[in-house]
């Protein structure tokens, strides 16, 4: 089974391999997958994109252990990813899908271009199958429609509350509420993960109480320390729906993939390279 990887006008084979079955089959119902790539923060050596979808890990490769040009899904960072070299340390399990079937230089250059390019424009991509069979379409989620109708268009563009949070040039603006926007979606995101983990050895109850809390903060802070509005509306939903009576997994996984999606945009406004590049001659 064979995926195309594109972006910048080119163009990279990718192969599906290992037993991975469940982790397969809910990436392949996501294509064809329109992507916004990432530069890494502090693994190095790989590129990422959001996945919409989230599983827990499978086969459990150490991350470190990942060969250059392993296609691998980071499940606790809800990544899909393609390394290019060996990757600093960090701890994490991954799920291994398959391998770069191309020479690797390619996916280099790109990083480069990307560590260089993030925050001052988007590089776009995307995911296609181009050898291999869908699989069955996933049973239907039975969540509220509002809520899938807000996911839905929150995976195709950015919000207008996102998109305009770099506009400001008051005092200390727009790092500061760039900053603390990414820092409060990204914690998020990490929290509703680690509820996750928790399922089977906590009162569900009480884990809907706390990941009712997480989210209501998160969107208090958006509302009210990031002057945006319209995702922390979408936040404040998905609080109010731990207390109706819908299935909790399937609702913690919708808030999951919504969470990281808010980081995820609002992580493409930051130039990394040139804050670190800044930091370390500050420092030196």
């Amino acid at each position: 089974m064979q995926l195309l990887f594109s972006a910048e006008e080119q163009s990279w084979p990718i192969t599906l391999t290992g037993d991975a079955q469940r982790t397969r089959s809910a990436m392949l119902r996501t294509l064809p997958l329109e992507l916004q790539l990432h530069t890494p923060k502090i693994a190095g050596s790989h590129i990422y994109w959001h996945a919409p979808f989230v599983e827990d890990v499978e086969g459990a490769t150490h991350v470190l252990d990942a060969k250059a040009g392993a296609f691998i899904y980071w499940p606790v960072r809800q990544f899909l990813e393609i390394t290019f070299a060996p990757l600093q340390a960090e701890t994490a399990q991954v799920t291994v899908l398959g391998h770069l079937d191309a020479p690797i230089e390619g996916i280099t250059a790109l990083a480069a271009i990307l560590k260089r390019d993030q925050g001052r424009r988007i590089l776009s991509g995307s995911l296609t199958l181009t050898e291999g069979e869908m699989p069955a379409p996933a049973p239907a989620s039975g969540l509220p429609s509002d809520i899938l109708e807000a996911r839905a268009r929150l995976w195709a563009a950015y919000p207008e509350d996102i998109s305009r949070v770099t506009a400001s040039r008051a005092i200390m603006h727009p790092a500061g509420p760039v900053f603390a926007a990414e820092a409060e979606a990204r914690v998020l995101h990490e929290l509703l993960w680690w509820i996750r983990v928790e399922r089977s050895q906590r009162d569900e109850q009480v884990l809907r109480q706390m990941a009712a809390l997480a989210l209501n903060k998160c969107a208090t802070r958006l509302r009210d320390f990031c002057h945006m509005e319209e995702t922390p509306k979408l936040l404040f939903r998905l609080e109010a729906a731990m207390a109706e009576p819908l299935a909790f997994d399937t609702l913690l996984d919708e808030a999951i993939i919504i969470a990281g999606r808010v980081g995820a945009w609002l992580d493409l406004l930051i130039p990394w390279n040139d804050l670190n590049e800044a930091f370390r001659k500050a420092l030196d």
